[in-house]
């Protein structure tokens, strides 16, 4: 008699042959795995160097699970490495699944080998246990693509609901797409003239266009580890909501977190603790329903379609006209500031470089060895482009920064008010633009400290960059809340208080959703795990300054809320928009 394990919404910490086991059997929908590719790669848990059979027969046992698990009708994908493709492709057939896919995820910007082509590129099968049933949603709008003939001939006998994508997926990965938004995230291409630097002669993805009319040999675009992107793409087509989707080697849970995104149940496995801890933070960061990291297809346009109009639009206008940078000089220049970051970084992000004075600092100084033109707005200016072209993919963060919202709440508001007026005074539109200038930065510090003081610069900026990553959610989040609630949340913070230093302390310790207010004017609206701690901290002086307020005319309104109903910001960012807030960020 088996033990059934909860089957939804965890990571649970163990051997996932062992897990599997202890499953119902056909109790799964879909099951991706991303297994280790026993080439040696440096795991918290597991030896990825075992011996060719021993990994082999391992592979076996698992793979057998997956199948044991899965409903009649149910679909696996599994994604490997060139080292054991074959094998494990012919494995999973002996077993008795069936294959219907063969997708190649071509990316690039991974190691380079000098003897023999580099690697770009990760195998994808596409399994199902019965060829005949299954799930393949390739009607459903969410997973079909505009066609060439759509969007670049304006062809009437186009097909209005688009085409299913090749099976090649080009898509931009996880840890290039950041917190500070790129400019290209297309995760298909129409032609291949819209490939301007892909499919390089040296990879191991060769690409050879039909010769017609205008038609040009292009090159590639980024790709080096797994993004949400193409997990929603594999989670859409082969389950409906509501059904489970299994991970056997959760990892970082990127399967898991697209799977709660997308209205999926989810289970995954994991050996280590640490990875185990880890997911399970991110998860709960996440809401059914939030977008997926990282851009989906565009709809009306193709970049190199586009780049024709660009430049004609360019000839016939009348600005000063400006030479382009010399290529040779800013590839020394990119150059520098890519060794200067790996001199620098210390195992971090770019973000956490950006953003704690102290590697910021060490990464300047390395610029300055490295003889980088310019000075350190360029240098993080140029950082940045190089993440968002992908170039820095091949430098591992081996090195996590992890805050909770519960220890960032007591100066989280600080940090949003700092940056949100430093945002309106300097008509800026994006937090890099703050961050990137050292002396909006330096103003950013000390406005922060100045509403609530105790806190080490990095904190308040990791902390304003917590809130700017949830923006979108926390707008989409405030919509459903929207529609739930007829009446408006202000009218429900019943409780005022005039905000004065003696006043704070008779306030109750409990969560809440609250304002600050002058002369019926709403400065800062928030939601708290600990209204006075957040207000009791709060220097009511700055804040008056701040906002050209008389410090006697200040008032708190509050609304104790338990603290389980938290909404992830929405109920804060609902009463935001609603009062129309001065201090609330704001998308722009």
């Amino acid at each position: 008699m088996k033990t059934e394990q909860k089957l939804h919404n965890t990571i649970l910490q163990q051997d996932c042959v062992a897990g599997m086991a202890a499953l119902e059997p056909g109790s799964v929908d879909l099951a991706f795995a991303d297994p280790p590719f026993n080439i040696g790669y440096e795991y918290d848990q597991y030896d990825d160097s075992l011996e060719r059979n021993q990994y082999l027969e391992w592979s076996r046992e698992w793979i057998s699970g997956v199948y044991d698990v899965l409903k009649s009708d149910g679909t696996f994908w599994l994604a490997i490495g060139d080292e054991y493709a074959a094998e494990l492709k012919l494995m999973a057939q002996e077993i008795g699944f069936h294959c219907r896919s063969w997708v190649i995820w071509y990316y690039t910007f991974g190691v380079n080998c000098k003897q023999k082509f580099s690697r770009s590129h990760a195998h994808l099968f596409y399994f199902v246990k019965d060829p005949s049933q299954f799930t393949f949603r390739g009607d459903d709008l969410d997973n079909r693509i505009p066609s060439a003939r759509q969007l670049v001939y304006n062809d009437k006998r186009a097909n209005p609901t688009g085409r299913l994508p090749d099976d090649t997926w080009i898509i931009r990965p996880a840890g290039v797409a950041g917190e500070f938004q790129p400019d290209d995230n297309r995760t298909w291409t129409l032609r291949p003239q819209d490939l301007e630097a892909c499919f390089g002669s040296t990879e191991d993805t060769w690409y050879f266009p039909r010769v017609a009319g205008t038609f040009k040999e292009r090159a590639g675009f980024h790709g080096c580890q797994m993004p949400e992107q193409l997990l929603g793409r594999i989670i859409r087509c082969c389950s409906q909501e509501d059904e489970l989707v299994l991970d056997p080697f959760a990892g970082s849970a990127t399967t898991l977190a697209a799977a709660k995104k997308l209205g999926r149940n989810y289970l995954g496995f994991e050996l280590s603790e640490d990875y185990v801890e880890r997911g399970s933070s991110r998860l709960e960061q996440i809401c059914r329903g939030d977008a997926l990291d990282g851009s989906a297809e565009p709809t009306m346009s193709a970049p190199g379609t586009w780049a024709k109009k660009t430049a004609r639009k360019t000839r016939n206008t009348e600005d000063v006209e400006t030479a382009a940078p010399d290529a040779s000089q800013l590839q020394l220049t990119y150059h520098g500031v890519r060794k200067a970051f790996e001199a620098s970084h210390d195992g971090y992000s770019v973000d956490r470089v950006l953003l704690d004075p102290k590697l910021t600092k060490a990464f300047h100084k390395a610029c300055r060895e490295h003889d980088v033109i310019g000075d350190p707005l360029t240098w993080n200016l140029l950082l940045l482009q190089l993440r968002q072209n992908g170039q820095l993919a091949d430098i591992p963060a081996t090195k996590q920064t992890e805050f909770s919202w519960t220890a960032a709440d007591p100066y989280l508001a600080a940090s949003e008010m700092a940056l949100q007026s430093l945002l309106r005074e300097t008509d800026s539109s994006h937090l890099e633009e703050v961050f990137c200038d050292p002396e909006l930065a330096k103003q950013f510090d000390e406005r922060a400290k100045s509403l609530t003081p105790g806190f080490k610069p990095f904190q308040y900026r990791w902390a304003a960059l917590m809130i700017s990553r949830q923006l979108t959610a926390v707008k989409e989040r405030a919509t459903v809340l929207r529609a739930a609630h007829t009446k408006k949340l202000g009218r429900s913070l019943r409780n005022i208080v005039p905000l004065k230093s003696g006043t704070t302390l008779a306030l109750p310790n409990d969560a809440a959703v609250y304002a600050v207010t002058c002369n019926g004017k709403t400065l800062y609206a928030g939601e708290t795990f600990s209204l006075r701690q957040r207000i009791g901290r709060l220097v009511t002086e700055s804040m008056a300054e701040l906002t050209g307020c008389d410090c006697d005319q200040l008032q708190l309104r509050y609304r104790i809320q338990e603290q389980e109903l938290f909404g992830q910001l929405a109920w804060q960012k609902l009463l935001a928009e609603e009062s129309e807030s001065l201090l609330n960020l704001q998308i722009k």
